[in-house]
């Protein structure tokens, strides 16, 4: 009877797990699409439509400042692909903490230890696999991106491009996705963040 329950905790572990990274490839997906939950505006800011009525800008420092802030875009704590590492990081450590508990669960038996084990081992090799395809696609000069890396796919999104991703662009996206993870082409989705 214990090693049902024992059995059947590592289970609704596992199955939490796979949850959470449901819900956040899902979210990435919505975001992606071009949905953004929780946006919100800072009162009094440049965007702020209350604040611009009175004021007037000279035309020379309103184009600089716009160029300032599309420059600086892709690394702003907000954007698209900080928000999408932050929420794969969370649902990740809200895993782990759960399979950590698993694991020094001293009424567990050997088997329910070695599959947190295994799980956390499988994050663990999940998470730097993702990190070197996003080191490796940024390094090729694409601006930046983001994958998420599962049991037997990846997704990968990469921030918009000038004139489009081109199929040159998507092959040699495709290509270091391969040969980092080992996955066919099939596996692999590349997509154009907006």
């Amino acid at each position: 009877m214990k090693l049902w329950k024992r059995n059947a905790i590592a289970a609704a572990i596992v199955l939490f797990v796979c949850g959470a990274v449901y819900l956040n490839w899902n979210y990435s997906q919505d975001t992606a699409a071009g949905k953004t939950l929780g946006e919100a505006a800072l009162v009094g800011s440049q965007n702020d439509p209350l604040m611009q009525e009175g004021t007037e800008e000279k035309e020379g420092e309103k184009d600089a400042s716009q160029e300032g802030e599309q420059n600086k875009a892709p690394t702003e704590p907000g954007s698209y692909f900080s928000t999408a590492r932050l929420n794969r990081q969370q649902a990740r450590d809200n895993a782990l903490s759960l399979l950590q508990e698993a694991a020094k669960d001293e009424k567990a038996d050997q088997g329910a230890v070695d599959e947190a084990n295994a799980a956390i081992q499988t994050m663990a090799d999940y998470t730097m696999t993702e990190a070197q395809v996003e080191n490796l696609i940024t390094a090729k000069g694409y601006a930046d991106c983001v994958a998420f890396l599962g049991e037997d796919s990846i997704s990968v999104v990469v921030s918009a491009m000038e004139n489009g991703m081109t199929d040159t662009d998507a092959a040699r996206i495709g290509e270091i996705v391969t040969e980092q993870t080992g996955l066919s082409a099939e596996q692999i989705k590349i997509i154009e963040a907006e």
